[in-house]
């Protein structure tokens, strides 16, 4: 027969229960205040990241703004020396234009564009991209924009349109590039400008039969 369970074991018993609970609390309470420590933490470091995206993009847009500021006056430069001598450059060519117009623009939809220069006569004229530093990308924008440029002007529908990109600076092989995208390239020569293409080139015709 079992020995009989006193009112001193049960309070034995609860006092070890009550130890162990407490034992449980304490750990419970531990792991809870470690896990607001680190919410806490992440935060204050999501925090910490916001600000820190924040002050990058203010620079990002200060840098933008800056760049931009140097960069107008450069490219407003170019075409000032471009526009003068581009009748010229392209008579020699046997390109008769006779005028030029500045920033023509379109806002046609699917054909909004901008052209920094055209030179024209009554059949022929040529559009030219001015780029204070001409790169791969600019060439290839450009020549998208004139693919589309009998949409965006239709006035010139009948005229056989040709293409130029103009630079102070050219990254290396971009001359080349353009060349075989048919495009004229003129680069800064002294105080004025030339064209650098050789006698062989043929000049392509954008945007023919649209």
């Amino acid at each position: 027969m079992s020995d009989a369970v006193t009112i001193a074991d049960i309070y034995k018993l609860f006092e070890r229960t009550e130890s162990q609970f407490a034992e449980f609390q304490k750990e419970a309470d531990r792991r809870s205040a470690e896990a607001d420590r680190r919410s806490a933490e992440a935060d204050r470091r999501r925090e910490e990241a916001d600000r820190t995206m924040e002050e990058l993009k203010k620079q990002v847009q200060e840098t933008t703004k800056a760049v931009n500021s140097l960069t107008t006056p450069l490219c407003l430069f170019i075409e000032e020396m471009v526009e003068p001598a581009v009748v010229g450059l392209f008579q020699k060519w046997g390109i008769d234009v006779t005028q030029t117009m500045s920033r023509l623009k379109s806002k046609r939809p699917g054909a909004a564009m901008e052209i920094d220069i055209v030179a024209v006569n009554g059949s022929e004229l040529v559009a030219v991209e001015c780029k204070s530093r001409l790169s791969r990308d600019d060439v290839d924008d450009f020549v998208s924009r004139l693919q589309r440029f009998k949409v965006a002007f239709p006035q010139f529908r009948e005229f056989r349109v040709y293409g130029a990109v103009a630079g102070i600076e050219i990254d290396q092989g971009i001359d080349v590039y353009a060349y075989r995208r048919g495009l004229f390239v003129i680069k800064q020569s002294g105080e004025t400008v030339k064209i650098i293409n050789d006698a062989q080139f043929q000049p392509l015709g954008f945007a023919e039969g649209v």
